[in-house]
């Protein structure tokens, strides 16, 4: 699946596909397939502005990559921590690793990025850099990872062809890929957490249905709604707003909604209505 990011935890959904149980992680005719769409589903406007692509690791193939570069898409891609990269960590220069920030541009005790300038990245498209994470793990967590230095750091790396120097503001900016995550659990909760059906390509309508919710969803808070509600997920919205108890009369020929007074979010559901019956009187 591809989301677009807007940076505040929602984004719509641009495209997806169903797969069959044995597909490979990395199989990168899938990845073309789903970028493809995801491309066509931008405006065209935006189709013409400067585009970043986020991935993990199952991305970093020679195929997507060049894809990418053949587009003129910028990319910042999950490296796997292979034995050359193992190796370029290990005798990166003391004075290279830089404190981390994080997304919203505070300091992140206890990390530290550094450029891999002396990984070879050949038959990576020209301008390729590896940058790496360096973290010390946190109180009580199990590492995941056999690799780790003298300091019992763990590391993370990824690719990129931005030319920005200051690689600390690009590894922050690829760590704001973890926010997919968010999105994949909101498409669980619109209905992706089972597939109901027998057959695939029922299974994949299904999929195509629920990227259609997410998206009317992710449109209704940002022209709808206001507050905390621009960026909740779907169980707290089905929660306090879509379950909203209420009672339909007719009045003087007019059709009236009447909401308990007395519930905490009638008014945010108020004013939604308000919101939305502007937007449909200037359509």
């Amino acid at each position: 699946m591809c989301y677009l990011d807007r940076g505040d935890g929602t984004g719509e959904a641009l495209s997806g596909i169903l797969r069959p149980g044995n597909a490979g992680a990395n199989t990168a005719t899938d990845h073309l397939d789903v970028l493809a769409m995801a491309l066509l589903a931008l405006p065209k406007a935006a189709r013409t502005g400067p585009i970043l692509v986020r991935a993990d690791s199952a991305g970093a193939t020679h195929c997507f990559v060049e894809e990418l570069h053949r587009r003129g898409l910028a990319f910042s891609i999950g490296f796997p921590l292979e034995p050359a990269v193992k190796q370029a960590i290990l005798t990166a220069p003391a004075d290279g690793w830089l404190p981390a920030r994080d997304q919203d541009d505070h300091d992140r005790r206890g990390a530290w990025v550094c450029e891999l300038a002396g990984l070879a990245l050949a038959g990576w498209p020209p301008g390729t850099r590896a940058i790496c994470r360096r973290e010390r793990p946190h109180p009580g967590a199990k590492p995941k990872m056999t690799f780790t230095d003298r300091g019992g750091h763990r590391f993370q790396v990824f690719i990129t062809n931005q030319s920005d120097p200051d690689v600390v503001a690009l590894e922050a900016r690829h760590r704001g890929h973890a926010r997919v995550e968010d999105r994949i659990r909101g498409a669980k909760a619109t209905g992706l957490r089972n597939l109901p059906c027998y057959r695939f390509a029922a299974n994949d309508a299904w999929l195509t249905l629920v990227l259609c919710a997410q998206t009317l969803v992710c449109w209704t808070q940002a022209l709808c709604l206001e507050g905390e509600l621009v960026i909740a997920e779907p169980k707290t919205l089905r929660y306090r707003l879509w379950h909203t108890a209420g009672r339909l009369v007719r009045h003087g020929r007019r059709l009236i909604l009447c909401l308990q007074r007395t519930w905490p979010w009638t008014l945010e559901l108020v004013a939604a209505f308000g919101r939305l019956r502007v937007l449909s009187t200037r359509c």
